[in-house]
């Protein structure tokens, strides 16, 4: 088969030079648009790093959620008060080993 100028017509190169331009539009939004591969990328691993800090608050939840458990009226822990007041109150038992450890420098 020959090549001819013929099939350079115009009326033949508008619609591919067309279909060229819109697959080449709708291309480049599906890999850098706002829905595209490139966000997709983006929101998973904000995901991941959303999920780690979740089970981390999660946690530190079940362990305070553990210590107010342990205050409640009905079920006082004697020792877990007796820490608390004496962290508050900064106070010691006469008979309790106080070990002073050297300040940090400002």
């Amino acid at each position: 088969m020959r090549f001819s100028l013929r099939s350079w017509h115009p009326s033949g190169v508008v619609p591919f030079l067309v279909s060229l331009g819109l697959i080449c539009y709708f291309g480049y939004h599906a890999v850098q648009g706002k829905h595209g591969l490139k966000a997709r990328a983006e929101l998973n691993y904000r995901i991941e790093r959303l999920e780690t800090e979740l089970a981390g608050l999660r946690a530190k939840r079940g362990l305070l959620e553990r210590n107010v458990a342990l205050m409640h009226p009905s079920k006082i822990d004697p020792d877990m008060l007796d820490e608390q007041a004496r962290l508050l109150l900064n106070l010691a038992h006469p008979d309790d080993i106080t070990i002073m450890r050297p300040s940090k420098p400002l």
